[in-house]
């Protein structure tokens, strides 16, 4: 359960520092499923704390590629976010 608490708040310091939407919902996803797998895996070898932590951390940063690719996609097909996005003759139909 410590370790649980311990990933978790990890994955939420993280999720701060993602910019976009995709993105903070990539990290805490990507966070919250590394810490499940890396627990798993660190439990196998008696170090389950660390496993847990090392999991969350890698799994965050992942999900926060993952994200920020996604919006960078969505932003660039003239999805944007804001005022200034494409007219609407630019847009797709």
């Amino acid at each position: 359960m410590k370790a649980f608490i311990l990933s978790a708040m990890a994955v939420v310091s993280l999720a701060s520092c993602a910019t976009g939407p995709s993105a903070q919902t990539g990290s805490v996803i990507g966070g919250l499923g590394g810490a499940a797998v890396g627990g798993i895996i660190g439990n196998q070898s008696g170090r389950g704390l660390e496993g847990a932590a090392i999991g969350a951390g890698l799994g965050a940063l992942a999900g926060n590629a993952i994200g920020n690719s996604r919006d960078q996609r969505r932003y660039n097909n003239g999805y944007g976010y804001g005022y200034n996005n494409r007219p609407y003759y630019g847009r797709p139909y």
